[in-house]
């Protein structure tokens, strides 16, 4: 018997180390003031060291039987999210101004959001159209503004990636501001274009509507009561949870092309086996899996040795991914080249 086929699978409460996040910033938004800055301190701070210190997982063990815990954990995920929106409004609400806490406070919750909620929706944006977790995905993508990210990620991305025709996938040359300057009005628009393809044009087209939705949620808030500071606050959370996700696509498709005739492979995403990554966001790294088979759910993905491998953990990657530069050297080296 060979020494994998004697591997166990990995508990499933190590995946757990997610919740830590959100129930660290609903503890900061309760408490108010500088504790508002905790899931800053988790995230930015902490998370980079997490990543380097618990290490890479050498042997993958072989899926788990049952997903029922982890069918679980993408709802304790969904509910958990909306109590840390419910505490960020309750604060800013309290705080009554835009101030310094205000936005630290929403800083922590974005991140969160992108941590936590965004990485659920993912997950459940691939089950059946119009299924329970079809729809939670869409509520959650409501709740940081980007509701059309299911339609672009699903018909589009996962079709052309790492080709001209993804605006989510990065070229080589483009470091991360200019990549979110452009892919965040792009990506909506692909959106867009997905559902008028399908003949839903003008006012019926879903990514409007959603559009339209957000922004009159947007205007009710503004015009009630105190509910200025929570209107700017929802507006710069929901900024930071999507500049984070956006910041995973750059890292996931960085430099990585492909012909538009050309088969997809596991050639064309970026993978880590960052234990801290892996378990706290849900097993997001092992993307060539994920692309390869979308319909497999997180639980059962499966690293692929021959793709490329990202020189650290996605939190760990966060810093030097700031500095165009140093990320294209640091990053760059690891690039398959077509030496034929």
């Amino acid at each position: 018997m060979s020494e994998a086929a004697e591997l166990a699978p990995e508990p499933w409460p190590v995946h757990l180390l997610g919740l830590i996040n959100p129930l660290i910033v609903i503890i900061g938004n309760m408490l108010g003031g500088a504790y508002t800055a905790m899931g800053v301190v988790f995230i930015w701070g902490l998370g980079p060291i997490l990543d380097i210190v618990m290490g890479q997982t050498k042997e993958a063990p072989p899926p788990r039987d049952s997903g029922l815990p982890f069918e679980t954990l993408l709802w304790v995920h969904s509910t958990l999210h909306f109590v840390v929106l419910a505490s960020f409004f309750r604060f800013a609400y309290l705080e009554g101004t835009v101030s310094i806490w205000l936005a630290t406070a929403a800083l922590s919750t974005g991140l969160s959001a992108a941590s936590s909620a965004i990485i659920t929706a993912h997950e459940l944006g691939h089950k059946k159209p119009k299924s329970p977790g079809w729809r939670m995905a869409r509520l959650l993508l409501f709740s940081v503004n980007y509701s059309h990210f299911t339609t672009e990620h699903n018909h589009n991305h996962h079709k052309w990636v790492a080709t001209n025709r993804d605006p989510a996938s990065a070229t080589e040359e483009q470091g991360i501001w200019i990549f979110w300057a452009k892919t965040i009005p792009a990506q909506f628009l692909s959106s867009v274009r997905v559902h008028n393809g399908k003949g839903r044009t003008g006012l019926r087209n879903p990514s409007y509507q959603g559009l339209i939705l957000q922004l009159v949620a947007l205007a009710t808030l503004f015009i009630l009561p105190g509910g200025a500071p929570m209107a700017i606050g929802w507006l710069l959370l929901s900024l930071i949870a999507i500049l984070t996700l956006e910041y995973v696509n750059y890292i996931r498709h960085w430099g990585l092309r492909r012909g538009e005739n050309e088969r997809q492979t596991a050639m064309q995403s970026w993978n880590t086996e960052a234990r801290w990554s892996r378990w706290s966001l849900l097993e997001l790294t092992r993307h060539s899996d994920h692309h390869m088979r979308a319909s497999v759910p997180f639980w059962q993905l499966r690293p692929h040795e021959d793709a490329p491998e990202l020189p650290a953990g996605y939190y760990a990657c966060w810093w030097p991914c700031l500095i165009p530069p140093v990320w294209k050297r640091w990053a760059g080296k690891r690039i398959p080249r077509n030496t034929t």
